[in-house]
């Protein structure tokens, strides 16, 4: 991460740490503000810039009969009241053209999924609106893979993106994450961030549903940020085992406050050695 980068009210400055999180879908209002207003106070208090995410609507689920979300117009509704009352920045999932112009009137950044993340035109569009877009690497796709996407989206003149880490299709049902991603494409000189949860997801490992590991959460976004990223992506509920969407990788929201205040220290530890030897943070 070579400058600053501004979503919204959020100032991502490099060195610094910064945290993309919330609810896999929104599944109603209450559980989504109390989401984000509990994230909101965790990450001031440990100086952590954030951003709020929940998607409107999740098209790529792996039944017909998953729960999707309550669509764009009531979606955006309800990110749209999030963002004015608790004054926070705003991410989501866009999936196909006709959505992005409303969602970039919304939202703060805009996020293209991984499975889409090759999607020319989407990425494209998504680049003209002038917002920082997010776009997930495939689960298909090599590190160095990633630079002919970044050469798609600042063909339009926008240089406000960011890359995320979300592990790589390893065998059935599995994923797992090379850590000579991070450097490989922080080498390109954009953002990288590491999806967390996702990356412990294990894609339709419950027949009709995903399962996932989230007690391996903690120490792969230690691992993570010792090896060297900007931002850590996580998704949160209050009650993972009632979540409607990505319950067994999602983290407990009364345990963000000491996964991230464990995490921050080593990623304060790396900056801080960094600094003492003269050079710069992995």
């Amino acid at each position: 991460m070579k400058r600053a980068i501004y979503v919204g009210s959020a100032a991502l400055h490099p060195g610094d740490l910064f945290l993309i999180a919330g609810p896999c879908v929104i599944e109603d209002e209450s559980i989504t503000f109390e989401t984000a207003e509990r994230l909101k106070t965790i990450c001031s208090e440990l100086s952590i810039s954030f951003i709020f995410k929940s998607s409107f609507d999740k098209a790529n689920r792996t039944s017909v009969s998953s729960f999707r979300g309550p669509g764009i117009d009531r979606g955006l509704r309800i990110l749209a009241d999030i963002r004015s009352k608790l004054q926070i920045p705003i991410i989501a999932d866009i999936h196909a053209m006709e959505e992005i112009r409303p969602a970039a009137e919304v939202l703060d950044a805009l996020q293209i999924p991984a499975f889409l993340c090759r999607q020319t035109d989407l990425v494209l569009t998504a680049a003209q609106t002038g917002k920082p877009v997010n776009i997930k690497k495939g689960q298909f796709l090599a590190p160095w893979d990633i630079k002919n996407i970044i050469n798609k989206f600042i063909s339009s003149g926008n240089q406000n993106l960011f890359i995320t880490e979300r592990g790589v299709s390893f065998g059935y049902n599995n994923l797992v994450v090379d850590f000579r991603a991070f450097p490989i494409m922080r080498s390109f000189g954009y953002p990288v961030i590491f999806d967390v949860t996702h990356s412990l997801q294990l894609p339709g490992g419950q027949g009709t549903s995903s399962g996932g590991q989230r007690e391996f959460a903690e120490p792969m976004a230690k691992a993570a940020v010792a090896a060297g990223i900007d931002g850590l992506f996580m998704e949160v509920h209050p009650d993972p085992e009632k979540a409607l969407c990505d319950g067994p990788n999602m983290i407990r929201l009364d345990e963000m406050q000491g996964f991230l205040t464990r995490v921050k220290a080593v990623h304060d530890l790396i900056t801080m050695q960094a600094s003492a030897t003269g050079g710069t943070a992995v």
